[in-house]
């Protein structure tokens, strides 16, 4: 389990440079999060949740652990499965192809999970997007949720920038725009982008965002 708060570095930074996220950080208080160790398991996650709500996401992706021989999603477990049992679940012709595409390169050797903490953050998501369905998203996911990379601005993801246009009240969620608002968090976007996350399950943007209230 990791923890950030008042004593970690990052928040410090972060709070001295954005007051609206450092509100945030004080409206929810300790973020305790745990680092996903599965990192096949937790690509194919992102490879179901693509186009879907975190709820629905997280429904077919119980279904599929179910499915799997010893409740893992491994690529062994993977493999033991056929095309119309992954299809059953409620997963697309397309996604089941894209999990198959995904273990294939893991059991070759192509996809090295051990290789990717030694590289940066270029390099992880410019050799995982080689892989037919595994995009910037999933890229920066997995480095966020599994690598617990520092320096991530995940601007392709609908969950950060509802957060993101909560904090600021904005609607203007090109890449550039939040690029520039978010250079402030370096080298901490990863973190920053956590708290928004959090913000949101925890329902605080259901209200309007008040800095000094």
């Amino acid at each position: 389990m990791q923890r950030l708060d008042e004593q970690s570095p990052a928040v410090q930074y972060l709070r001295a440079k954005d007051k609206h996220l450092g509100k945030v950080m004080t409206m929810l208080g300790p973020l305790d999060y745990q680092i996903a160790t599965n990192g096949y398991g937790f690509l194919v996650s992102q490879i179901i949740g693509q186009m879907l709500s975190n709820k629905v996401a997280a429904v077919l992706t119980d279904r599929l652990t179910a499915q799997c021989p010893d409740g893992r999603i491994t690529p062994a477990a993977i493999a033991c499965l056929s095309d119309a049992t992954i299809h059953g679940i409620g997963l697309s012709r397309p996604k089941v192809s894209y999990i198959r595409h995904l273990t294939s390169a893991v059991t070759t050797g192509t996809v090295d999970f051990a290789r990717y903490a030694t590289l940066d953050d270029a390099q992880v998501i410019r050799e995982l997007t080689q892989i037919k369905g595994i995009g910037n998203w999933s890229a920066k996911m997995y480095l966020i949720f599994s690598l617990d990379r520092p320096n991530v601005l995940p601007y392709e993801d609908v969950a950060f920038l509802q957060g993101y246009g909560w904090v600021y009240k904005t609607t203007d969620y090109s890449a550039r725009a939040v690029q520039k608002k978010c250079k402030k968090w370096r080298p901490y976007s990863s973190v920053a982008a956590r708290y928004l996350y959090r913000a949101l399950d925890a329902g605080l943007t259901k209200e309007p965002f008040h800095l000094f209230k």
